[in-house]
C-alpha cells in the first residue's frame, strides 16, 4: 500500500508539470510545413529529407524594432511562423525594444509562461494574479535581471529610463499567442456593444465610443 501511495504521489507531483508546456516531440524534429493543408494542433511536418539548415535559423533579431507607435515599444517575435524548426519543440522567443518611457501594454499569453531578461536599460515590470485577489506584483529591473510572468496572467513592461531599452523573452510554447487587453476589448471585430463595455468599466457610452475609435 505504501508503494502504491508513493507512486500515486509521484504522479500527482509530476503530472501538472508535464502539462505546463507543449507536448514532447516524438522524433528529432518536425519542421513546420507552413503551407500544409491538414489542420492539426500545430503544423504538419515537412518531409525530413527536404529539411535544410535554414529551417532552424532566423536572423531577424539583429535589428531594432520600429518603436514609432503610440506605446513606444515593438515586440519582434520568433514563433514557429518565423522559425519553422521550432515546431513541436515547445519554445519560442521575442525581442522587445522600448523608447524612453515606452510601454509594452498589459497583455497575456494564453499558452505560455514567459522568462524575461533585460539586456539594456531599466524596466518596470509587473503582473496581476487571478480573481478574486487580483494582487499586483511588480519590480524594477536592471540590465542582466530576469523576471518570470506565469502563464495566462496579465503583465506589462515599461521603460522608466531616459534612454532606449532592450529585452529578450523566452516562452514555453512554439506559438504562445498574445492577447493585448486594450486591443481585445476595444478593437474586436465586430465591436463589443458599447453599453456592455460602459457597464463593465463603469464608464459612459461616449468614453467607450472614443476608445473604440482609437483601437
Amino acid at each position: 500500500m505504501a508503494r502504491v501511495f508513493g507512486s500515486f504521489l509521484l504522479l500527482v507531483l509530476v503530472f501538472p508539470a508535464t502539462m505546463a508546456t507543449d507536448p514532447s516531440p516524438l522524433q528529432d524534429f518536425c519542421v513546420a510545413d507552413l503551407n500544409g493543408q491538414v489542420l492539426v494542433n500545430g503544423f504538419t511536418c515537412k518531409n525530413p529529407n527536404l529539411v535544410q539548415a535554414d529551417d532552424f535559423y532566423f536572423g531577424g533579431l539583429r535589428m531594432k524594432g520600429n518603436t514609432s507607435n503610440p506605446v513606444g515599444s515593438k515586440v519582434s517575435t520568433v514563433f514557429v511562423e518565423q522559425l519553422p524548426g521550432l515546431n513541436t519543440l515547445g519554445i519560442a522567443m521575442a525581442r522587445v525594444d522600448y523608447e524612453p518611457w515606452g510601454l509594452n501594454p498589459p497583455h497575456f499569453h494564453p499558452r505560455a509562461t514567459e522568462l524575461f531578461t533585460v539586456l539594456k536599460g531599466t524596466l518596470e515590470v509587473g503582473f496581476v494574479t487571478s480573481n478574486p485577489e487580483n494582487r499586483f506584483i511588480t519590480k524594477v529591473l536592471q540590465e542582466g535581471d530576469v523576471f518570470v510572468f506565469p502563464m495566462r496572467l496579465v503583465h506589462f513592461q515599461r521603460n522608466i529610463g531616459n534612454t532606449s531599452a532592450l529585452a529578450v523573452s523566452t516562452l514555453s510554447s512554439q506559438n504562445p499567442g498574445i492577447v493585448t487587453i486594450a486591443n481585445a476589448v476595444f478593437g474586436s471585430k465586430p465591436d463589443i456593444s458599447t453599453d456592455i463595455l460602459a457597464k463593465a468599466f463603469q464608464s459612459t457610452n461616449d468614453i467607450i465610443e472614443t476608445l473604440h475609435l482609437k483601437f
